[in-house]
């Protein structure tokens, strides 16, 4: 009986000591762009929430799998692109020109990538601009005729800001001069006035302005350019791990639904973990964004995908030879969908912004026009205010201010195109009693000419 026991003992011990050394480590690592605040659900906030340990494969072959999570923030998408080529990224997030560039990439060294799914975007191709110093005087992009331009290089600015020198008929390398830079060179170089204008994405264009040393002179919607930033995996990854891909997606769509159900909360969280305003993360993310988050692949981002890929091949004179429809895969973000009990083909076919479910803030009545919608988020207060007209919040705006309340932001709606706008940056049409807000001065110009009004900037139209 003795042996016996310690044949049993020792077999036992074998056991466990053969499945310890037999436990597989997975690696998930990740490569995220905190401050490209509009890949927040598909980062930042999966990660500061940890997300993700919540849906990881626990049975079947992982039942005994130990995961090494890791995360590594990039500042734009081409050097998280080298490190996933390098093979030391397994997951990145960045926008369809970059994206385009991680396939290509991929491809050139005998490897796959897969986009899987969007993050945020804008089908009117908002959110990525072009601005002046605060001291200039253009008011377009016309106006900075032969002067020197910077964008950051590989980045979906640098292809917008090529779509709209095309839109002129200008000659990219001859009519301006293009350098490449990023957005904290940019910034400084805008506060001393050393460069004329600066492209750049999400959102850095809204930020320069509300910081006040930068003013918009384009957005991205100017181009009618659909844009987007979305999740991409390494091919022989996905294939190995399906699992793992569809967790991570799983783990968006709960950040999706936690930042539309408190915008405010997360905006903090994101200024916390990035720097970068409330105010700002709460223009894209907040109800009416300036952006809307979309994971589904509306054949817009498909598009925009084709787009981007053609005015890579003109900025790199060869020709590409990456096949979108095996590119793009969305068959990992359709089975997230299934399993969070979400319907795909309705999501699809919506394209409705982040909506706006809100009462006056002086009536008490339900707004339900949106189009003349204004917004004031007071310093400490953990909701932002909501106005049916930019009038009522105007007049708030003086009895806040006598009050001695901190304003952290003044919002409007664009009357044109219904994208969110920092107030003090927009410009206004006074018709027929009501305040219309435009983007820029020629939008309001635009109207005017049709229909009449008077054109005022922030500080006229609130006093």
């Amino acid at each position: 009986m003795p042996n016996q026991f310690k044949k049993f003992l020792a077999a036992s011990l074998l056991t466990t000591f053969s499945s310890l050394v037999s436990a597989e480590t997975i690696r998930v690592a990740i490569g995220t762009q905190d401050t490209t605040i509009n890949c927040a659900t598909g980062g930042l906030i999966v990660r500061e929430l940890n997300l993700l340990e919540k849906y990881l494969p626990r049975t079947g072959k992982y039942k005994d799998v130990k995961y090494d999570i890791q995360w590594k923030n990039f500042t734009s998408g081409a050097p998280l692109t080298n490190e996933m080529v390098a093979g030391k990224l397994d997951f990145g997030a960045m926008a369809e020109f970059p994206a385009s560039f991680n396939g290509v990439a991929h491809q050139n060294a005998g490897k796959g990538s897969l986009l899987i799914a969007p993050i945020s975007g804008s089908i009117l191709g908002a959110g990525n601009g072009i601005v002046v110093p605060a001291v200039s005087s253009a008011q377009s992009l016309a106006d900075l005729k032969g002067k020197t331009l910077s964008v950051p290089f590989a980045s979906t600015a640098h292809g917008v800001l090529v779509r709209a020198i095309d839109d002129l008929g200008w000659d990219a390398e001859k009519d301006v001069t293009i350098i490449s830079q990023a957005p904290e060179l940019a910034g400084a170089a805008l506060r001393a006035n050393r460069i004329a204008g600066h492209a750049n994405f999400v959102p850095f264009p809204d930020l320069f302005s509300n910081r006040g040393f930068a003013r918009k002179i384009l957005d991205g919607s100017e181009t009618k350019s659909p844009t987007y930033h979305g999740s991409l995996v390494n091919a022989d990854y996905a294939k190995k791990y399906p699992e793992i891909v569809v967790a991570l997606l799983r783990a968006s769509l709960e950040a999706d639904r936690l930042v539309q159900e408190n915008p405010e909360k997360y905006s903090l969280l994101i200024e916390k973990v990035t720097g970068i305003e409330a105010e700002v993360n709460y223009l894209f993310h907040g109800p009416l964004g300036l952006q809307t988050r979309d994971a589904t692949w509306k054949p817009e981002f498909r598009e925009a995908t084709v787009t981007a890929i053609k005015t890579l091949e003109k900025l790199r004179k060869e020709k590409l030879e990456l096949n979108v429809d095996q590119f793009i895969d969305d068959s990992y973000i359709k089975q997230a969908f299934k399993a969070e009990k979400l319907d795909y083909a309705a999501a699809l076919k919506n394209y409705d912004q982040v909506p706006l479910t809100a009462a006056d803030a002086i009536t008490g009545k339900s707004i339900k026009d949106f189009r003349l919608v204004a917004q004031i988020w007071v310093r400490g207060e953990d909701k932002v205010r909501t106005y049916a007209t930019a009038t009522a919040a105007f007049d708030a705006l003086k009895t806040l201010e006598a009050e001695g309340k901190d304003i952290r932001a003044v919002y409007a709606q664009a009357y044109d195109t219904g994208i969110k706008l920092l107030a003090n940056q927009a410009w206004f049409v006074r018709d027929k009693g009501l305040l219309k807000a435009f983007l820029l001065k020629q939008h309001a110009e635009h109207y005017a000419k049709q229909h009449g009004g008077q054109i005022l900037d922030f500080i006229a139209a609130r006093s």
